[in-house]
C-alpha cells in the first residue's frame, strides 16, 4: 500500500510511539486521524501538522466513542486504509504485594485498554476497510498492533501487562487468516524498551541497568525507529500474520 495515498487512524497518537507514527506518516504524505483522550495535546499536534491531521477525543475501551471517531474520520477524509493500535498502559503491580493480592480492578483496566481496546478498533476499522477499492494485489487495508517483548519474557510485576500483550500476539495470526479473504493484512510489533513517556519516570539507575541488558545498540529505542517499521509494514504486502520483535536482541531478565 502506498503511504502517500492512505488514511490512517492511530490510537494513543499524542505521545511516544503513536505520536512518532503520526508525524512520520504525515511527512510521507498520509492523512492521519488521532484517537486519544489527551485533548489539549491532540489539538496542538493537529494544529501544528495542519489539515492532514484530525484529532478525535476517543476512549478505546468505549465502543461508542471509537465508532464516532471512525465515522468522523470517514466524513473528513473519505476512507480508512490503515489502523495502528498504540494506546496502552503498563503500570507494574505484583500479584502478591505488600498490601495483599493485586486488585482485580488494576488487572481488568490493563486488559481493557491493551487488549479489548485493540480489538474494538480492529473490528470497527476493518468493517470500513471492506468498502475500499482493492489495489492490484487485492489489498484493502492494513492493521498494525503494538504488543511488547513482555508478551514473551514478562518480568515480576508485569503479570497484567504481559497477559494483555501476549493476547495481542496470540490473536494476530487468526485475525490475519480471517481477514485474508477481505484483502486486509494484520501485523503486530513487539517493541523492547523505548524512550517514551511510559518509562520517563524510571530512576536513572534503573534506566542504566536496562540499557546494559540490550545487546546492540546499547540504548533505548527511538520512537522514530518504531514509526519507520510501521511505514515498511504498510508498504510491504508480504508482511502479514507476523509478530515482529523490535528490541536490539534484548531478552528480559526475571526482574
Amino acid at each position: 500500500m502506498k503511504i502517500e495515498s492512505c488514511v490512517a487512524i492511530i490510537t494513543g497518537g499524542v505521545s511516544g510511539l503513536g505520536e512518532a507514527c503520526v508525524r512520520n506518516l504525515v511527512m510521507n504524505g498520509a492523512k492521519v486521524s488521532i484517537f486519544d483522550f489527551a485533548e489539549e495535546s491532540g489539538r496542538k499536534i493537529s494544529w501544528e501538522l495542519g489539515d492532514a491531521v484530525l484529532f478525535c477525543n476517543t476512549d478505546v475501551t468505549d465502543e461508542e466513542t471509537v465508532r464516532a471517531a471512525i465515522n468522523h474520520t470517514l466524513d473528513s477524509f473519505g476512507a480508512i486504509h490503515v489502523a495502528i493500535n498504540c494506546a496502552g498502559v503498563g503500570t507494574p503491580t505484583k500479584v502478591l504485594g505488600k498490601e495483599g493480592p493485586m486488585p482485580m480492578k488494576h488487572f481488568n483496566q490493563v486488559v481493557q485498554i491493551n487488549l479489548v481496546g485493540t480489538m474494538i478498533v480492529i473490528r470497527l476499522a476493518a468493517e470500513k476497510m471492506l468498502k475500499n477499492t482493492p489495489n492490484e494485489d487485492g489489498e484493502r487495508g492494513v492493521i498494525i498492533n503494538t504488543a511488547s517483548i513482555a508478551a514473551f519474557e514478562g518480568q515480576i510485576g508485569q503479570a497484567a501487562y504481559s497477559a494483555s500483550k501476549a493476547a495481542v500476539v496470540g490473536m494476530t495470526l487468526p485475525i490475519a487468516r480471517e481477514f485474508a479473504d477481505y484483502g486486509i493484512r494484520v501485523v503486530t510489533i513487539a517493541p523492547g524498551i523505548f524512550d517514551t513517556p511510559m518509562g520517563a519516570g524510571m530512576p536513572e539507575k534503573v534506566k542504566d541497568s536496562l540499557r546494559s541488558m540490550i545487546p546492540f545498540p546499547k540504548r533505548f529505542g527511538k520512537p522514530i525507529e518504531f514509526a519507520k517499521l510501521v511505514n515498511h509494514i504498510i508498504e510491504n504486502p508480504m508482511l502479514n500474520g507476523e509478530v515482529i520483535r523490535l528490541d536490539g536482541a534484548l531478552r528480559m531478565a526475571g526482574k
